[in-house]
């Protein structure tokens, strides 16, 4: 997928003033937000936090252990008849996939939701083969019709209302005009399972792979994930590696804190544990399943203080406590990621130079932490991939001008005396508005007042002392 997200800034003041993505957007955020809420603490505060604490402690061992719990799933995939492949990049994982249709003659495919599929962009990969493939997920179908991207991690037509579903339907699908949401979802399954039945490959992400039985986990609400799974004749799954953990008992806690953050269940409906093939008393299963473990730049990530990045779960919970993402939606972002877990992991895979506005679209508010299941502590490298950002000089002209200036008045007392004046003048002048590049904070804001003396004043005044150093 191309990245713009170097347009953050312009994309965002358009979503801004999209009264239907507004509308739909802050329905979505603040349903899963409460949900989130409700399902995370249903026993207790207490009960919760221990339950992110103990899957953030299951996610950092996986990272600190990685490349065995790597071997060690290879070696277990493979003896339960998994075909292994790696790919260190989009075009490698691309390729693979290409090279087992074309070893299998496949000529049309059906995909369950994957992250990582977007991020190497398989879709248009098999297009241009002359292959046909279908997105499942009721989401992404409907995104796949809009001939868009996913807006939201779990939620792809967060970004939509019901009637503009509605009319693509009508337009994209000939769906017979109805306003009737049931209808709307009956017809997309009956469409959809006709091509279930006819593909000849299945193609999925993996939620989590366990180290210990060598497992492809999936966990789903709509059914499509199995069906993609098990009525192919070949299933293919693209993991990214940090998606490798160690037991089946750490699954079974994550497994609980994913479905609460991501939707406000308990649990999904259908939770899967995929072993291998069709073995040759069973009669039902693919033939033949691959894995292909996708670095895509997340080697480079894990030797670096960004490295806790790689435990998200992908749930989504911080795109819908996020003020900024609520306000943009996901699709100014400009990559696969959007939200605050978008602003770290986006720079990170794709370059700094490439994303540099995403550390910033941050108020810092220190929601995306307090929501995250296994407790990434995103603000604390946003504010680190701004620093990098300075330290490659691209802060921005205006920010490194008046970086430059605020050192030069802090260092001198009577520059900086003669500042506050200047400042409470203006003040006084302008009284609603700050002045030049400022202006930007009191567009949006009270103008900030100041106090009648500096403190400075006060002290000379109560002490009867004046300042040494003016």
């Amino acid at each position: 997928m191309e990245n713009r997200s170097n347009n953050f800034i312009a994309a965002a003041q358009i979503a801004i003033h999209d009264a239907d993505l507004q509308t739909a957007v802050s329905f979505g955020t603040h349903s899963g937000f409460s949900k989130r809420q409700a399902a995370m603490f249903a026993d207790g505060e207490e009960h919760g936090q221990a339950m992110r604490q103990q899957a953030a402690a299951i996610k950092r061992h996986g990272l600190n252990h990685l490349p065995d719990l790597l071997e060690q799933a290879e070696a277990n995939m493979q003896a339960n008849g998994i075909q292994v492949l790696w790919a260190v990049d989009s075009a490698e994982a691309n390729q693979h996939v290409l090279e087992i249709a074309q070893r299998h003659n496949v000529q049309s495919v059906v995909k369950s939701k994957s992250m990582v599929t977007e991020e190497t962009g398989l879709n248009h990969a098999l297009e241009a083969a002359s292959i046909e493939v279908l997105e499942t997920d009721l989401g992404e179908y409907i995104v796949q019709l809009g001939e868009e991207t996913p807006s939201h991690i779990v939620v792809p037509i967060v970004h939509k209302t019901k009637e503009s579903i509605r009319d693509l339907l009508i337009e994209k699908a000939n769906m017979p005009p109805t306003d009737d949401t049931e209808a709307m979802a009956r017809f997309a399954r009956e469409t959809l399972r006709q091509r279930f039945l006819a593909a000849d490959m299945g193609i999925s992400g993996g939620n989590f792979i366990l180290a210990e039985t060598g497992s492809i986990c999936l966990v789903s609400n709509e059914g499509n994930a199995r069906l993609t799974t098990s009525l192919p004749r070949v299933h293919v799954a693209l993991v990214g590696i940090e998606k490798v953990i160690a037991t089946v008992a750490d699954y079974a806690t994550l497994t609980q804190v994913l479905p609460r953050s991501a939707t406000g269940q308990t649990m999904t409906v259908y939770t899967h544990l995929i072993n291998g093939p069709r073995q040759p008393d069973e009669t039902d299963g693919p033939e033949h399943v691959y894995v292909i473990f996708v670095d895509n730049g997340r080697s480079d990530i894990y030797n670096t203080d960004y490295v806790e990045a790689l435990a998200c779960i992908r749930c989504g919970a911080c795109l819908n406590g996020c003020p900024v993402y609520q306000a943009t939606g996901g699709h100014a972002y400009g990559w696969v990621y959007p939200g605050p877990i978008g602003a770290v992991i986006t720079p990170l895979l794709t370059g700094l130079e490439n994303a540099s506005p995403l550390p910033y679209a941050s108020s810092l508010c220190g929601m995306c932490k307090a929501v995250c299941p296994v407790d990434i502590d995103i603000p604390r490298m946003l504010l680190d991939l701004r620093h990098d950002l300075v330290e490659m000089g691209k802060g921005g002209t205006v920010w490194n001008a008046g970086m430059k200036a605020w050192a030069l008045g802090t260092k001198s007392p009577t520059i900086f005396n003669l500042g506050g004046h200047a400042a409470a003048l203006a003040r006084h002048i302008m009284p609603k508005s700050l002045p030049g590049p400022l202006k930007g904070w009191t567009d949006y804001r009270t103008s900030p007042k100041f106090a009648p003396k500096s403190f400075r004043q006060l002290w000379q005044e109560r002490t009867g002392e004046a300042d040494e150093q003016s």
